[in-house]
């Protein structure tokens, strides 16, 4: 069967930015800057992305590339007879799964959000009780969020039974367009504020007080840890859209594309939230609370805040949305590579498992409430510790010695198909950085997530 490819470069980029573009970007990096002292974690951050996202975001795409096919076949592709580097193909599937049972629930919060806002659920005035209870009554109402996940799994899987061009690339490319222009106007809403500048000040200028105050080993380790998992390596969420690249441009090029959309969402968020948060003397350093608590409140508060809430919950909703096609995109093309299943038999079968799969983060607050698993953590925590804590950096690193060690692929080769095309081109000069220096960073995060 004819490999399925990108109509256009274009659809390659936003795709897989897409993937990268979720949760991570415009929820957990405002309020881990936040927490760390607004422009200087930023700073690290960029500097971390450059030196670790982008490398083993190429090797993930490398693989794919030169495989063409999902992990498990791409890795039997690559390997030298009797070698096993291609079991990690099977635990990038699960992975791609546990992040599912997971994200699905989140991006129904989001889009449960955006029709609450846009149905003026949220009314002018309403104190800071009545808005948090909002988010309480949510949680505790698994009818509610049970519908809103299966929304999700459904419009994912239909997006994506229509094949890669049809489905995937199309939707995307004019969800992503969307996501940024409203990404632009919200930014511009947000510095029109009084009292903006403030928040910007805090989110652009890097202030070492502000590190020394919460510790820089804290800081440089928060910000390491964002700019790894913000590109969702690791569990073959990339590797399959390398799978569907042609040879026409080199693979540091596109990821440095990648990651420049990926950086550009997540600054934004910033410069959406710490502006308005600052303009109500409201902390920014509210944590995972901040979207669904601290901002619907000063929402309220604003004049045409029902039209900016709405507004926002329609990003954030196109933000996790992008991430949850991409990544049944993964699914679809694991089952039909490895199983001979067709687009559509692979749609209806992952449909309903991840659906299932997904049922015990709903319950998780609610009916299943009481029961704590890893570390006392409750279901979705769990879940989330598994993804990434354990298999984001433990598969970024077996993509890596994959890559880069003679026992694997090996450099040579790796180099040969990174710089195959047009573009930014890696220089062999960097091997000692890749096979000695890369390694030891990732072994640092994994061993701090565990």
């Amino acid at each position: 069967m004819k490999r399925e490819s990108f109509q256009s470069r274009l659809g390659f980029i936003l795709v897989s930015a897409g993937c990268a573009i979720g949760i991570g970007n415009v929820w957990r990096f405002p309020y881990v800057a936040g927490q760390n002292g607004g422009g200087i974690f930023v700073l690290f951050y960029l500097v971390f992305l450059l030196c670790m996202g982008v490398p083993v975001l190429t090797m993930e795409l490398a693989v794919g590339r030169a495989g063409r096919s999902s992990a498990v076949k791409s890795y039997k592709a690559l390997e030298k007879t009797g070698q096993k580097w291609h079991i990690h193909g099977w635990f990038c599937l699960i992975g791609c799964y546990l992040l599912m049972m997971y994200y699905t629930t989140v991006s129904g919060w989001m889009l449960s959000y955006f029709v609450k806002f846009a149905t003026g659920h949220f009314s002018k005035g309403m104190d800071a009780d009545a808005v948090g209870s909002v988010f309480g009554n949510l949680l505790a109402a698994p009818g509610e969020m049970g519908f809103w996940m299966a929304v999700t799994v459904l419009a994912g899987f239909l997006v994506n039974s229509f094949g890669l061009q049809k489905g995937l690339e199309r939707i995307t490319k004019v969800m992503m367009s969307a996501l940024l222009c409203l990404i632009v106007v919200l930014a511009v809403h947000s510095f029109m504020l009084e009292g903006a500048g403030e928040g910007i000040r805090f989110y652009l200028f890097p202030d070492i007080s502000k590190a020394v105050d919460t510790g820089i080993g804290n800081v440089i380790t928060a910000a390491m840890n964002q700019a790894f998992f913000t590109l969702s390596l690791g569990i073959g969420a990339m590797e399959i859209f390398g799978s569907y690249m042609p040879k026409g441009n080199t693979l540091a090029g596109e990821a440095v594309r990648i990651s420049i959309l990926d950086t550009f969402v997540a600054m934004m968020a910033g410069l959406i939230i710490f502006p308005a948060c600052f303009s109500y003397g409201v902390q920014p350093d509210a944590g995972p609370s901040l979207i669904f608590v601290t901002l619907p409140n000063v929402f309220v508060n604003m004049a045409g805040g029902r039209i900016w809430g709405t507004l926002f919950f329609l990003f954030m909703t196109f933000a996790s949305f992008s991430t949850v096609i991409a990544v049944f995109e993964n699914l679809l093309a694991n089952c039909m590579d490895n199983f001979g299943w067709s687009r559509k038999k692979a749609s209806v079968l992952n449909c309903v498992a991840v659906f299932i799969a997904s049922i015990p983060c709903v319950l998780g607050y609610n009916v299943w409430s009481n029961l704590h698993l890893i570390g006392g953590r409750d279901v979705l925590d769990s879940e989330d510790f598994l993804v990434s804590n354990l298999l984001l950096p433990l598969g970024s690193l077996i993509f890596l010695l994959f890559c880069v060690s003679r026992w694997g692929w090996g450099f040579d080769r790796y180099l040969e198909e990174a710089n195959t095309g047009n573009g930014l081109k890696i220089s062999r000069k960097l091997k000692w950085y890749f096979q000695f220096v890369l390694p030891v960073l990732i072994v640092i995060i994994l061993i701090q997530g565990l």
